[in-house]
């Protein structure tokens, strides 16, 4: 545990330096695949209408330091979503880490249905939500995608973080941030919210 927090407190001190043109190309392909009629999530009012989404400043800040741990023999559970869909996950595993001095948990979740399809065996669903929830940000929290790291300090970019599609269009089915992935602090990075 002494470990653990001297980690998070020199984490805090030195600000993971992320790939700013990664966060540049995120939301630029973003908003590409908001544009297209075959993939955007949009209503065909809000397609005709749509220029840009509307992102937070990129912030080396949002890029965090974690300390990841694995968790064993975790069940699979249904997950809560928008609608009667409840779809398999298992909890992957921790991330710890700072923020302004104060000291974080995240929950990372596996889609044991996505893992079994081709490229997607390492991927992971980072759900959260934060403070600006309901004012800046959508009200249902956010979503970060990750890729499985073979080592104990993995890196998380806020900036990359994005809306699920049912803050833009109700007839899709969502994941519902878990309580235990809530935020007591504001994280202005990622996307913001849509409509008012």
């Amino acid at each position: 545990m002494r470990i653990v927090l001297l980690f998070l407190f020199y984490s805090s001190m030195v600000l993971a330096q992320c790939d700013i043109e990664e966060a540049k190309k995120f939301q630029i392909e973003l908003n590409q695949s908001f544009a297209d009629s075959l993939k955007s999530p949009l209503t065909r009012d809000d397609l005709m209408k749509f220029k840009s989404l509307d992102f937070y400043a990129i912030d080396q800040k949002y890029c965090v330091e974690a300390i990841f741990i694995r968790t064993k023999r975790e069940k699979a559970f249904e997950m809560k979503t928008t609608t009667d869909r409840k779809p398999l996950y298992r909890k992957y595993g921790e991330l710890h880490f700072t923020l302004d001095g104060k000291a974080f948990k995240l929950n990372v979740y596996e889609n044991l249905a996505l893992h079994k399809k081709p490229g997607y065996e390492d991927y992971l669903f980072l759900p959260f939500s934060d403070l600006s929830c309901g004012k800046e940000s959508y009200i249902g929290g956010r979503y970060v995608d990750l890729r499985k790291q073979n080592h104990k300090i993995w890196r998380v970019d806020f900036n990359k973080s994005y809306n699920p599609y049912c803050a833009y269009n109700y007839k899709y089915s969502c994941p519902i941030v878990p309580m235990e992935n809530d935020l007591d602090t504001f994280i202005y990075a990622g996307v913001k919210k849509f409509h008012d």
